[in-house]
């Protein structure tokens, strides 16, 4: 299996690897900001518009693949503000569901965070479905729960859950520098 970052061309070329990944998600039950069950053609338009961020500097994207097949995939999105580019937010960590209890999760997630560290990124940020798998992934990888919003969005099925914001120093906090 490899892990790969993705420039604008290479995300396009896998758009739809990618939105078979998006909705095989989204059909398993996490939440991931879509309800299901998750129309294609709107899966594809979504990964289309990351490729056009991806491009414009504001999200940086790695996709796992094992051979041809894409199993998996996380992006850092990039704040704009001059006050915080010391910071970004992890978003989209998906792993395919005959994929997962293999490492994948762990893996997509360590190479986030160390090139979040080598771009000179101290802070990560994200925010999970409460109780959920994807929670004690992060719990287990030293990410710091910082509080829970109640009802804060919709699980796949549209029932409210609420969801845990974590954050993580990386780099030369981390390191105590």
């Amino acid at each position: 299996m490899t892990v790969t970052r993705a420039d604008e061309a290479r995300l396009t070329a896998l758009l739809e690897e990618l939105a078979d990944l998006l909705t095989d998600t989204v059909d398993g039950g996490a939440s991931v900001g879509f309800l299901a069950p998750l129309d294609r053609d709107e899966a594809l338009a979504w990964w289309r518009g990351r490729a056009a961020a991806v491009a414009a500097g504001q999200l940086t994207v790695w996709v796992a693949q094992e051979g041809d097949r894409v199993t998996g995939t996380v992006s850092l999105a990039l704040p704009d503000k001059p006050n915080s580019r010391h910071r970004a937010e992890l978003v989209k960590l998906m792993v395919s569901r005959d994929a997962r209890g293999r490492g994948l999760g762990r893996r997509l997630l360590a190479t986030a965070e160390e090139a979040a560290a080598r771009a000179g990124i101290t802070l990560l940020h994200l925010d999970t479905e409460t109780d959920s798998p994807a929670e004690h992934l992060y719990r287990s990888a030293g990410w710091t729960r910082a509080g829970t919003i109640p009802d804060y969005a919709a699980s796949p099925e549209g029932v409210l859950r609420p969801t845990t914001l974590y954050f993580k120093q990386v780099g030369a906090l981390a390191a105590g520098g």
